[in-house]
């Protein structure tokens, strides 16, 4: 969309959700109303070979939780819902996505096309949940702990095994990941120490630990073989929460985040402190939405997951039709 000379651009970022916020007729409403994303989900189904949109609108709770159906899934409700909305002029100045949901990022803002994207991540997806035997890794989220305490205990417990912070969601949320036998004495640990709950998460690896090292190394030589442009836009990035904007910088962020934690409190943070306060959670689920309005209370924020929450957004933004 062309914008007019002169005109005042408000900072509004984008964000992505990550795997977890999938969920069984996603996108399908978007694809019943708007050609554009009608068009997303042919282009994934044509570039995959596989009928990625009848598992986005039908597939059962098991099929979506597939670790290589989920990230691409995931990615193309999103971007159906991003295509929506510019095709209703809102513009996004800056972009994020948690885990997963940064390559949704880097499809808005250019540094990747989209087919590229969704071949990658079904791929980033079977190197993740490869890279350890299933039953042999574990995840649990930390409330009510501050992120020192639980990277101590983390250390305490560790007893040769792996278990460290994952997913820095916000300033009572904490995501460990690693042995499983280690996540459990951590989570116990935790209790102990006064986290107000402690929730077992049901995931099918330890994502973005050390023991996902396997898959990294996989990706890495997958991601070197992808065209990368330099990003339109401040994308920030999980591992550090520092915008990138070169083409280099954004390929070696999605490599570096498979084994690092999400910093996504400190990426919000830097974006309310670069003058952004409108979000737009845009693709499935409001998980994102609830993580920023913790963080920065005083921040507008907003999703799109359907068709109406793409119109309420276009007349709020003032998007146009």
């Amino acid at each position: 969309m062309g914008r007019l000379r002169g005109a005042v651009v408000r900072p509004i970022a984008f964000l992505f959700p990550g795997q977890g916020s999938q969920q069984p007729g996603m996108g399908k409403a978007l694809a019943e109303a708007f050609p554009e994303s009608r068009a997303v989900f042919a282009e994934a189904d044509a570039t995959l070979s596989f009928p990625l949109s009848r598992i986005c609108f039908e597939g059962s709770d098991a099929e979506l939780a597939r670790t290589e159906n989920t990230q691409p899934a995931v990615l193309a409700a999103s971007i159906a819902a991003l295509r929506a909305l510019e095709s209703r002029g809102v513009v996004a100045t800056a972009a994020a996505g948690h885990s997963l949901g940064e390559y949704s990022a880097h499809v808005l803002a250019g540094t990747l096309a989209f087919a590229d994207a969704v071949r990658v991540v079904r791929q980033r997806g079977r190197f993740m949940q490869e890279a350890v035997p299933l039953g042999e890794g574990a995840m649990a989220a930390i409330l009510g702990l501050a992120r020192e305490s639980v990277d101590r205990i983390c250390r305490e417990v560790a007893d040769g095994q792996i278990v460290s912070s994952a997913n820095l969601n916000g300033p009572d949320q904490v995501v460990i990941a690693g042995h499983a036998p280690a996540v459990s004495r951590a989570a116990e640990a935790s209790r102990l120490a006064g986290a107000r709950r402690v929730i077992p998460l049901a995931v099918s690896a330890p994502f973005h630990c050390s023991l996902m090292e396997p898959a990294r190394e996989r990706l890495a030589r997958v991601l070197e073989g992808i065209p990368f442009s330099d990003p339109s836009m401040p994308v920030y990035a999980n591992v550090d929460g520092e915008p990138v904007s070169s083409a280099g910088a954004a390929r070696d962020a999605l490599v570096r985040q498979v084994v690092a934690p999400v910093r996504w409190e400190d990426l919000v943070e830097r974006m309310v402190a670069a003058g952004i306060h409108t979000f737009v959670e845009v693709g499935p689920g409001r998980v994102l939405a609830g993580l920023v309005r913790r963080i920065a209370r005083e921040v507008r924020v907003l999703s799109v997951e359907d068709p109406e929450g793409v119109a309420s957004v276009a007349r709020e933004l003032g998007g146009g039709r």
